[in-house]
This record gives structure tokens, sequence and C-alpha cells, in this order.
């Protein structure tokens, strides 16, 4: 479950991490009184998604009247299909640098990993990894002051200032275990009038650790319209930004799926796993949802176990006759009725693979095609 901004920063607040001064507004007309305390100020949309910064949901005023106008038009917005109905507005800071710093958990050794740049404030995905500084902690010892010196050097910090951001590894690994969280990430941690301050914050909490929030903290994932209306049909789904729809069977075939689209110089439009056991209706229904998607091609990887390839098979089908299917479509069936499946497709005029490369190959290259 993901934590709101706001909700993110009352924690590290609460946990002697320094914040800007800010509150949580639901309607513009509340926002004139506050500014007038404080001056400029940011005005940050309340979503649970990456990129509202590119996508227009930040913005600043420097006087009230410009804060509530700025406010209405946020709260008036829509970003990647979700609806904008609460704003943080803060205190505008005078950044002098900015620092990224996270705490996550590194699946393959077990143990919690933290993440350091000097180049915060951009996604740590276009950052190269010489300017990163990862370090694992043992649980049984934790994050160690010496530890967090050493990183700061890394960093090229010297001074009081790493003396403060060092302070605040230590108080980010105290909230990551004391949260049961998968990840909390200030992004940036800036230096700002000579302070040190969390500008941004992000924390993912494990499901089953929602106890330690209480009743009154809505601990709910924001969905789009297609992820709830997956949702409804018991489909995992998540919404991406690439080209290429996926709709496999199984979380660990839908991220290896995932991964060689992009190892073969494409991107994906959303994460599905369909599941096990799915009935001939409900992965007619899968197949409709990607496609209302509109992405450039379509890949389909089922590896047949309790879902039977003929099923899927004559699922597409069902579906390429009651709708105009006018993108390229690669299926990958491997398992059970696996020759039934690959029958009723071939009737049908429809070519199948049995490598999942040879599949992610050749949808890849209809969209290179198309792009050309």
């Amino acid at each position: 479950m993901k934590l709101y901004e706001y909700m993110a920063k009352d924690i590290f607040r609460n946990n002697g991490i320094p914040v800007p001064k800010g509150r949580v507004f639901t309607s513009a007309e509340e926002v004139t009184d506050f500014v007038a305390q404080v001056g400029s100020v940011a005005i940050k949309s309340q979503i649970l998604t990456g990129g509202r910064g590119k996508a227009g949901g930040i913005k600043f005023a420097k006087d009230p009247e410009e804060a509530a106008e700025k406010a209405r038009e946020l709260l008036a917005m829509d970003i990647k299909g979700l609806k904008v109905d609460q704003i943080l507005v803060e205190q505008k800071l005078n950044i002098e640098k900015e620092i990224y710093v996270a705490i996550t958990y590194d699946g393959a050794r077990r143990k919690p990993l933290l993440i350091a740049s000097a180049a915060g404030g951009v996604e740590i995905e276009q950052v190269s990894e010489e300017l990163l500084v990862k370090r694992l902690i043992d649980i049984n010892v934790g994050l160690q002051p010496y530890a967090t010196r050493e990183i700061t050097r890394q960093l090229g910090l010297t001074g009081q200032i790493a003396k403060e951001v060092a302070d605040i590894m230590l108080k980010l690994y105290q909230i990551f275990r004391k949260y049961d969280a998968e990840l909390v990430e200030i992004n940036p941690l800036v230096v700002a009038n000579s302070q040190v301050l969390a500008a941004d914050g992000k924390m993912t909490v494990d499901d089953d650790a929602s106890f330690r929030f209480g009743d009154d903290v809505p601990l709910v994932e924001e969905k789009t319209a297609v992820e709830r209306r997956a949702a409804e049909l018991g489909i995992s789904y998540v919404e991406l930004d690439g080209e290429i729809g996926v709709m496999a069977n199984g979380a660990g075939i839908t991220m290896a799926t995932l991964d060689l689209i992009k190892e073969f110089g494409s991107s994906s439009r959303n994460f599905m796993d369909a599941g096990g056991g799915t009935s001939r209706e409900a992965t007619a229904s899968a197949l409709e949802i990607l496609l209302s998607t509109q992405p450039k091609a379509l890949l389909i990887n089922i590896f047949g176990g309790i879902t039977r390839c003929d099923d899927v098979a004559k699922a597409f089908i069902q579906v390429k006759e009651t709708m105009d299917i006018r993108i390229p479509v690669v299926i990958r069936l491997v398992g059970t009725n696996e020759e039934a499946g690959v029958a009723i497709l071939s009737e049908h005029g429809i070519e199948s693979y049995r490598k999942i490369d040879e599949a992610v190959a050749k949808v890849v290259a209809f969209v290179q095609a198309k792009g050309a």
C-alpha cells in the first residue's frame, strides 16, 4: 500500500526528519489564510502515481489570490486517470542542493538496501549507476552511524550538512523498520537556507502492516478506471505508459515478459496477471481491457497449467470477432491443451509461438516498424 506524500511527511516529522511547513486542503478557498502566513508556496496534487510534476500536478504561487487560483486548477485536474481531490500546500524553498535517499528491500540478497545519490530531484532510473551509492544493511546489526558517515563522504558532503544528512539516513531506517515499509524515499532531500529538509516523501508499506496506522489513515491504493475494472474481474492489473499491451498468467511470468520487452528495446503498456483457471468469459474481458488502453501491439503469453491454452485461444477469437482489432497481436501458447489452442488460432490464420523470446522479438519488431 502506498501513502500519500503528506502522510509520509507526517511520519517523517514525527520521527525527527525536518519537512517544509505545510497543510493539506480539499478546497481552494481554504488555502488563502495559510498562504498569507507563509508567503510563496508550492502547491502539490496528492495522488498515488509518479510523474505528477511533468503532468502539471505541481504549481507555485506568490500570494493568496494566485494560490487560490492555482489550487482550483489542480483540484479540477485528472492525472493519469486519477482525480485530484486534495492538495498539499507548502512553504516554497530556496533550494541550494538536491540529494536522493531511499531504503528499500533487496529481495535477491534478502536485506534492506540504502540507495543515495548527489543527483536528487530527478527520476532515479535516469541516474547513471556510477552516481549511485548503495549499501546493504545487515538486519541483525542495523544501519550504524559509521556507515552513514561513509555514505555522506561518498556523496561529497561535508561539515554540518553531512552530519544532518547522515542523521536523516539513520532516522529513515528506523521508519523503514518501525512501519514494516517496503520503500521509504526522499527525493529530493534538499539543502535550503543551510538546513536539510525532506522536500518530498514516498512510502510503501506491507499490506499486513496497516494496523500500525490506525483506522483514521486511508491506506487505499488509488486506481485508474481501467485498473478498477480489472480489479472487479479479479485480475491483477497495473497501468503503465509503454507501447505493448501484455497479458500473461502468473506474476512471475508477467514480470519476466515485461523485462524481455525492455531487453528487446520496447516498453510495456501494462502489467496484467490474468491468473490461473480464468474462465473464457473473463479472459475475453481481460483482452477487451487491454485493447481499451490503445497499445501499439498486444502480446499474450500463456503457460498453460490450470489455464487451458484452448480456452485462451477461443477467448481471443471471440474478442477478434466482436472488436475491430487494428493492432498486431502476438501469441505464445505452451502447456495444457497447447495443440488444440494452436490449431484454433491456425484455423483463423493466427500464428503462435512456443518460445517467449521469439514472441517478444516479433511483437517488438511490429512496434518498431510501425514507428519507423
